[in-house]
């Protein structure tokens, strides 16, 4: 995009009940408040209107909010705006040193990011319907997954100092967990379902998947996250976003660290990838090999680990680029 492109900039910042907006014109902002409802954002596109403020000379800038920003965002494709929803991170730091917020002072914020920064700016593409419902069962898989776990270990603790009472415990557990094991199966299944009824979904899933060491799950998470990989530029970008990329850490000649991972990253797909990696260690003769090499040069596990799972990422975006299955091939 072009900032010669749009006459109009306007920040909303998202809520659970109000829409806060900040309209730059001409270097003047105007601010108003309305309700996170249909009602609320007609409202806000009859004011747009009625300051002869056109959709198509005006860039809208939100942050992510999840669910609260789905109806403004719905509302505001169907009438073909242009739209940018950006990280609430990137937003404060381009912004530099800040004093004080509040609703009305973050919508002016945005307002300003999308007027200094729309030339890097990217529209925001909507999430296809197939991948919402697969986000929200592998959401609510997850939840059960880690109360799950949180219930097995309650009885081990017990039973370390009194066994009696653990074996009390664990009776009355295991019904409930057998319950949830049962219910991640029948979610299981549906995603299952869920992916072969979409072509394309099952055409991705079953590329990345023929990747040694990538299960079905991690497949969707990498799926949900890039929408159909489509969400970076090159294969380092996204192994960057996952948070296996190491980067320099030196200043002069009296700061010189190891390099290392950076703590901003997608901590979900980071812990599936090193679950990968650590089947693809056992299971991928290449990466076997190379793991047992640089173990035996004294190298640190830990940093050998992380190569794989950037080494991974690497061969998802090849299998997706060229379409075709990953062949495993022998060191």
């Amino acid at each position: 995009m072009k900032k010669t492109d749009f006459r109009y900039f306007i920040g909303i910042d998202v809520s659970k009940r109000t829409l806060d907006v900040a309209i730059l014109k001409e270097q003047t902002t105007s601010s108003f408040v309305f309700d996170n409802t249909v009602k609320g954002i007609r409202a806000f596109l009859r004011l747009l209107r009625n300051q002869g403020i056109a959709l198509r000379d005006t860039l809208i800038c939100m942050e992510h909010t999840g669910v609260y920003g789905r109806l403004v965002l719905s509302k505001l494709l169907e009438k073909q705006a242009n739209i940018c929803v950006e990280m609430a991170l990137r937003i404060a730091r381009s912004m530099g040193i800040q004093r004080g917020k509040n609703d009305k002072i973050d919508a002016i914020r945005i307002a300003r990011y999308a007027a200094k920064n729309c030339d890097e700016l990217a529209l925001y593409q909507p999430v296809p319907e197939i991948l919402e419902k697969v986000k929200i069962l592998v959401k609510i898989r997850e939840k059960l997954v880690h109360f799950r776990a949180d219930l097995s270990k309650h009885p081990n603790e017990i039973k370390a100092f009194a066994p009696e009472l653990g074996k009390l415990a664990e009776k009355n557990i295991k019904k409930t967990i057998n319950c949830l094991t049962k219910e991640i199966n029948r979610i299981e299944a549906e995603l299952r379902a869920l992916v072969l009824s979409d072509d394309k979904l099952n055409t991705t899933i079953g590329l990345v998947t023929s990747v040694t060491g990538i299960g079905m799950m991690t497949a969707l998470y990498l799926t949900i996250f890039t929408n159909f990989f489509t969400r970076y530029h090159n294969p380092k970008q996204l192994a960057c976003y996952c948070g296996v990329v190491p980067f320099e850490h030196t200043s002069g000649s009296s700061v010189e660290k190891n390099s290392r991972v950076h703590h901003i990253a997608n901590k979900t797909l980071k812990k599936q990838l090193h679950m990968c990696a650590l089947v693809a260690v056992r299971c991928d003769p290449e990466i076997k090999i190379y793991f047992e090499r640089k173990a035996e040069e004294g190298k640190n596990k830990m940093l050998l680990l992380n190569n794989v799972r950037n080494k991974l990422v690497l061969r998802v975006c090849a299998v997706i680029k060229r379409q075709k299955p990953y062949q495993k091939r022998v060191a």
